[in-house]
């Protein structure tokens, strides 16, 4: 013979278990508080004391906290009103406080919108113009890995480096790469997840890895 099952009542909230709460929800607003905080007084703005040591930064823009990699900011040049991400890499050279043969090294125009997590990291010579917006996540380089002998590993090699211009108005879409000797036109569409490895005219939509130019405007 089974014995019968005895159903109990829920158990009921106890003071313990709503002092809890109430600190988990007060702990969690204040993290977002904190952090929204820290975002505003993390950002880079061109009366920061970061943001004095570009070459140039330009009235009303920022770079927004927190960034990624930041170094040999003097070479490195901002225009007006342009806004960059959060977790962004932004350099110039290999190493913090190597001398560059070329000023700037690294040029983003006016009014420009670099999207989080991108990585911009110059050489010779990136410039980027006026009005250019990116998607997340995008990369453009001006130096590459060499690979003509076998016997040394890649690291080693030489790494050439050819410049990367970008016309004013152009719009790189996630996750896009764009590099060495990559010459983007005005007022183009790069689509995303593409790779930009020439020339690409003005007026046109381009996509696909190497990218192409799939209609001319």
């Amino acid at each position: 013979m089974s014995l019968p099952v005895l159903k109990r009542d829920p158990v009921p909230d106890t003071l313990r278990q709503r002092l809890l709460t109430s600190v988990k929800r007060a702990s969690s607003e204040a993290v977002h508080r904190s952090w929204e905080l820290a975002a505003e007084l993390g950002a880079i703005g061109p009366d920061t004391g970061r943001g004095k040591r570009f070459g140039k930064f330009g009235k009303d823009s920022v770079i927004c906290f927190p960034p990624n990699t930041l170094f040999n900011e003097q070479y490195i040049h901002i225009g007006e009103g342009t806004i960059i991400g959060p977790q962004i890499t932004l350099s110039a050279g290999m190493v913090p406080g190597q001398e560059m043969i070329t000023d700037p090294v690294v040029s983003i125009g006016d009014r420009c919108l670099i999207g989080k997590g991108s990585g911009i990291v110059g050489h010779l010579r990136i410039e980027i113009g006026n009005d250019v917006w990116t998607g997340h996540h995008v990369y453009i380089t001006d130096q590459n890995h060499g690979y003509e002998d076998l016997e040394l590993p890649i690291s080693m090699q030489v790494m050439p480096e050819r410049p990367v211009s970008i016309g004013d108005g152009s719009w790189l879409g996630h996750g896009s790469i764009v590099l060495p000797g990559s010459n983007i036109g005005k007022h183009v569409v790069v689509g995303a997840n593409s790779v930009v490895t020439g020339d690409l005219p003005d007026n046109c939509i381009a996509a696909g890895v190497p990218a192409r130019v799939i209609k001319q405007l």
